[in-house]
This record gives structure tokens, C-alpha cells and sequence, in this order.
């Protein structure tokens, strides 16, 4: 089903341009750049860009690089002098930086029933998931870690048939080979079968939530883990391309940055609304700023981008508290709350187990160096011989960027299942499916420093509950219409935040019907207040007179400094927490 947009870009560039009293066609993080050195600017245009439009931007002194139809946007090199006049163009929406981007099982496995699923059959065999990170790992001559990658042979064994069923590099590096290990650890969460830790010889197994699906590598963040605006859209408009060829049904994006300007005038939001309207289920994580109290918020308002994009999938983590049950399980602290900045989407939708997750180990790559005792594997934590060696296959990381492929797993099974799901069923199945019994609050301790942090189980923290993927499996409900995340809203009458359906113009699913209502999707655990509002005047960010407020509420973004670091936090990356 294509959902249409129902706004104008030209009119949204319009009212956020008054807003800031600035160059409505020009973004703010560019606003007063000025000089003649050239930058790398995206271009977007009313329609997808044609050689006319390269040769406009090139009367102005521009270089085209990169075409970016999937944003009906272009990548060129242009000095910021030449900004204004181009912008006058009749034919260009917006202007915006190509901005940077960076990278954000023994457990987690049985925490959201995924065993239990499996052990019926449900692998994500047909299913291909587009990985749109930092490359997969594919030539490990020492290690056995990259079999779990491939097909199965008979039991026990794995053939030299690769589920990385194809690679392509938009990177500087020389391939799509895996230098800075994220994405390697994100493929074995998503897809990883275990042969390196499934038999007799094992006491703990690390097997991925599709253990049978189709990876498609583009790699897009490069062996330090960055990435830049331009190279996630030719990603995400390539997995669109080869999505016939491969089946390519879901798209995981563990990566983001900050907001700088509505979803609606983002070419990355842009980027994943096509692939969403394509017919491929997006997942993104949610970010690791959840412990950002600089504004005063706690927290609050600190879900990265495309993770605001209300089309999306945004995932925060969970720890797994090494259990195997799910009702220990807590919030980590560090996982990014909503509402998104500028929209007040209500993010995330989801949250799933990213804390200390176990998984694929890429060699010689940035993440393993930058490791600690913390992340090393001993072998004897999952062999039945094994010592204080550390393990050559399997490393332990945390953040968002792990929660995000459980569910991309989860879709990928639901998708096996019932092929004719479209994304907005896909969603909408998850989210009320998932566990919505939790605690008022928890604690957490970071076990570098020492601190603590509290967590509250409110609908910004925990979104519509805990991934469940055996429920999903299980229900039979399928929603009608759109399942775009709803709106916060704030009324200074009465000092209350609700919720409503509609964004942009379409209502979504979650009020239609008692099947899709609301509370059923949010459970009522999860409000603060009452069933309808969702914060009152003692809300975290305070009253409107408190700078916590404006952060959250007012027309400014926290993320407005452009050197704000893009990435998720590599302290929080590596450690994890207790």
C-alpha cells in the first residue's frame, strides 16, 4: 500500500524558513556559512533531479556528485557564497549539508521468544534484509565466525554458501569487506545461524533472529564508522533497486545523527519514506543519548534521525539482565527517548534487547581494537573446554544499534509467514504485540563512572512495549491504513501532552478501531496521568517557563550546533551497563 503525503514541501520549507526568521529554502546549520571554499550541500527539487536541474546547480558554480532520486534530491559540491542565489531557484525546495552520519544473543535470543519461534520453523528463509552500515565481514580465514553467515548444509555443518547474497561499497574504502566491525556485529544479530557455537562442544549458542534470511551488504559507513548523509540515501535507493532481484523485505539501519529541521524537509526521512512506500519494512535505531541531561530534559528529546521519521520502525534498548526470562528485563538508561525534536513524533515505537549483545566478531577491525575486558568473549563462556582465551568469532556491544536488527529480525520472520503483509501491517502487529507490563522506574548504574541513572517506563521511553516476536507470530490481526507513529501535543491551556493520529493529514490505524485502538497498542502502563494524557504540568521538562521546556517543545532543536557529535556514543557502545 503507498501511502500518499498530503503536505507541500515548497510550504513546509516556507513556514520552518519564518520560523527561524532565516532562508526558508536553506537549512538551518547552514545559515550564515559563508566563503568561497566548495562544501557538499544536498540539493532537493520538486521532482526527482534531470540533467536541467544539474546544469541550474552548475550555473552556479556547483559540482554535481550524486544523484539522490529516492529524495527527489542530488549531492554536489557548491561554495557557500552561492547558496542564496541558489536557492532562488524556482525549482529547489531545499537546501541541507551532507551531514554526517555515524554507527549507533545468548540471552536476547529467548528474551523476545525468537527460540520459540525458530523452533517452528520461522528463520527468515526467502526473506532478504537490506544492511545499511559499515560492510559485513566476508574473508575471515582464521575464524569460523563468518559461517554463521552461510547456508546450512546438513545438521551440524555449513556449506561455503554465503547469505550475503550481495555487496556493494558506497564508501572511500577499497570494498565492502567489514573494516570497522559494526555492521558484521549487526549481521549476526539479524541473521547470524550460531555454527560457530551450536553442538555438543557449546554450553551457550549466539544465533540471530533470522538465522535463515538473505543479507544484502551496502555498505555506507567506512572502517572508522562514518558516514555521510549521501551515502545512506544511495543505501536505502539501492536496496530499493534490487528489491525484486532479492526479496529485499526489511531495511536495517543501525546509524543516525541529530535533527536539524522537520522529517518532512530531511532527505534521510525522505530517503526512508520511499523504501517504506516501496513495500520494505524500515528499522532504525533509536540513538544512545538517553542520559543527555545538558538541556535539562533528562533525556528527553533526543531520538536521532531517520529514527524521527513517523513512517519508521525506531527501536530503543533493552538489557537482558543475562536471563533467560524477559520479566527481569530493564530499560537501558543510555537508549534515546521522544518526542523527536521539531515534529514531537512520538518515538521510539519499539524497544528490544541492546545491551551486551553478543554477536559476529569482524577481525582486525576499529571496534575490536577499541575494546575492553568488557566486550572480549572467553571461550569458556560458551565451550565446554574453553579457557580465558578470548573468542576469535564472537564480541559483546551495546546500544540501539543492537536493539534495532531484533526487530528487523522479527519482521523478516513475520514476512515468511504472511508474505503479503505490507509494512504498516508489519508494524502495527509488532507494536501491539509487544509486552507492556514494566516497572514505574528502575535504576542504573554506568560501571565506568559509577553513576546512576533513573528511567521512567512512560510512552517516550518504551514506545508500544517489548519486541515479542512468538506473539506477533501468533496474532492474525491485520491493521487497514496507516500505521505512522502519532503526534504529541501540547495544550498551554490546560498544561496537558495527548496524543493524536494524525500526521501530516493521514489518521492512522491506532484509532480506528478497538482491535487497533490506542490504549491497546500502548497498553496503560505506559501513560502518565491518565489514559489520555500523556504528561501533565509535572512532566520531566517542567513548566513552559523552564529551558527544559523550550528544549523539548519550543522551535528550537537541542541538536542545533552542527558539531553536536552524530554518533552513538562509543563509551556506551563499548561498555554497555549494569
Amino acid at each position: 500500500m503507498k501511502i500518499q503525503r498530503y503536505y507541500s514541501l515548497a510550504v513546509l520549507a516556507l513556514a520552518a524558513g519564518m520560523a527561524f526568521g532565516q532562508n526558508p529554502k536553506i537549512s538551518k546549520d547552514l545559515q550564515g556559512v559563508s566563503g568561497a571554499a566548495q562544501i557538499d550541500v544536498i540539493v532537493q527539487f520538486a521532482q526527482a533531479p534531470t540533467a536541467r536541474h544539474h546544469q541550474l546547480v552548475m550555473n552556479h558554480g556547483g559540482v554535481f556528485k550524486d544523484d539522490l532520486s529516492v529524495a527527489k534530491a542530488a549531492h554536489y559540491s557548491i561554495s557557500a557564497d552561492a547558496l542564496a542565489d541558489l536557492a532562488s531557484e524556482p525549482d529547489v525546495v531545499y537546501v541541507t549539508p551532507d551531514r554526517a552520519v555515524k554507527s549507533l544473543l545468548d540471552y536476547a535470543n529467548p528474551a523476545v521468544s525468537a527460540n520459540i519461534a525458530r523452533s517452528y520453523g520461522f528463520d527468515g528463509t526467502g526473506i532478504g534484509i537490506a544492511l545499511v552500515d559499515s560492510g559485513v565481514a566476508l574473508a575471515q580465514t582464521i575464524s569460523l565466525g563468518t559461517y554463521d553467515l552461510n547456508s546450512p548444509l546438513i545438521l551440524g555443518l555449513s556449506s561455503l554458501n554465503s547469505r550475503v547474497v550481495y555487496s556493494q561499497n558506497f564508501t572511500a574504502d577499497s570494498s565492502a569487506v567489514d573494516g570497522h566491525g559494526h555492521g558484521t556485529h549487526v549481521a549476526g544479530i539479524l541473521a547470524g545461524n550460531g555454527y560457530a557455537s551450536v553442538g555438543s562442544a557449546y554450553t551457550r549458542s549466539f544465533i540471530g533472529i533470522a538465522p535463515n534470511a538473505n543479507v544484502i551488504n551496502l555498505k555506507v559507513l567506512d572502517h572508522n564508522g562514518n558516514g555521510t548523509d549521501s551515502t545512506v540515501i544511495k543505501g536505502i535507493q539501492e536496496a530499493i533497486a534490487l528489491k525484486s532481484k532479492y526479496n529485499i523485505r526489511v531495511l536495517n539501519l543501525s546509524l543516525g545523527r541529530p535533527v536539524y529541521e522537520s522529517y518532512r524537509l530531511d532527505p534521510l526521512c525522505l530517503a526512508v519514506e520511499e523504501a517504506w512506500q516501496a513495500g520494505i519494512v524500515v528499522v532504525v535505531a533509536a540513538g544512545n543519548d538517553g542520559r543527555d541531561n545538558s538541556m535539562g530534559t533528562s533525556g528527553y528529546g533526543t531520538i536521532m534521525a531517520p529514527g524521527n521519521d513517523p513512517f519508521a520502525i525506531t527501536v530503543g534498548a533493552m538489557k537482558d539482565m543475562r536471563t533467560l526470562v524477559r520479566t527481569d528485563d530493564l530499560i537501558a538508561s543510555y537508549s534515546s527517548k521522544g518526542p523527536t525534536q521539531v515534529d514531537h513524533i512520538i518515538k521510539p515505537d519499539l524497544v528490544a534487547p541492546g545491551n551486551r549483545v553478543i554477536s559476529l566478531l569482524s577481525p582486525a577491525s576499529f571496534v575490536l581494537g577499541a575494546s575492553n575486558a568488557a566486550n572480549l568473549v572467553p571461550t569458556s563462556y560458551y565451550q565446554v573446554f574453553g579457557s580465558s582465551l578470548n573468542s576469535s568469532n564472537y564480541l559483546s556491544l551495546s546500544g540501539t544499534s543492537m536493539a534495532a536488527p531484533m526487530v528487523s529480525g522479527a519482521a523478516a520472520l513475520l514476512l515468511q509467514q504472511s508474505p503479503t503483509l505490507t509494512p504498516d501491517q508489519v508494524k502495527a502487529r509488532l507494536m501491539k504485540t509487544a509486552t507492556k507490563t514494566f516497572p514505574a522506574s528502575s535504576v542504573a548504574i554506568d560501571p565506568t563512572t559509577g553513576i546512576s541513572y533513573t528511567s521512567q517506563y512512560d510512552i517516550f521511553t518504551i514506545g508500544a512495549g517489548y519486541l515479542d516476536v512468538w506473539a506477533a507470530l501468533n496474532s492474525t490481526d491485520v491493521a487497514s491504513g496507516s500505521a505512522l507513529s502519532p503526534t504529541a501535543v501540547y495544550n498551554a491551556a490546560t498544561k496537558l501532552v495527548t496524543v493524536t493520529n494524525t500526521v501530516s493529514g493521514t489518521t492512522a490505524v491506532w484509532g480506528t478501531s478497538a482491535v487497533w485502538g490506542t490504549s491497546a497498542v500502548w497498553g496503560s502502563s505506559v501513560w502518565v496521568g491518565s489514559s489520555s494524557a500523556v504528561w501533565g504540568s509535572s512532566a520531566v521538562w517542567g513548566s513552559s517557563a523552564t529551558t527544559a521546556f523550550s528544549s523539548v517543545w519550543g522551535s528550537s532543536a537541542i541538536w542545533s550546533s552542527s558539531t553536536q557529535d552524530a554518533s552513538e556514543s562509543v563509551a556506551l557502545l563499548i561498555n554497555g551497563e549494569n
